[in-house]
């Protein structure tokens, strides 16, 4: 089942990778704080981040470290402030 997205998140990354790694990391930051109390799209930017570790896998090992890094970040922040329903909701969109 293809998965429809209501935010830029993916399309956000693809930008930032053109100015480097220091440029991911400064999307990955402004996307938290702007969205950590949203469980949508948090959601949303959490599976971006781990789509992006899945395409930079063979690509290059180093680029997906980072997005492994921050995917880790982002899923237990997520973990720790979601709680009943919208933890729920997480989880089973995560799966």
């Amino acid at each position: 089942m293809e998965r429809e997205f209501k935010t830029t998140f993916y399309e956000d990354f693809s930008m930032a990778e053109m100015f480097g790694k220091e440029a991911i990391i400064d999307t990955y930051k402004r996307c938290l704080s702007e969205w950590s109390s949203d469980i949508k799209y948090f959601t949303e930017f959490v599976v971006a981040l781990k789509h992006k570790l899945w395409d930079w896998y063979e690509k290059d090992i180093k680029v997906a470290r980072l997005y492994d890094k921050l995917w880790r970040e982002a899923d237990s922040l997520a973990l720790e402030i979601f709680q009943g329903k919208d933890k729920e909701y997480y989880l089973r969109e995560t799966d």
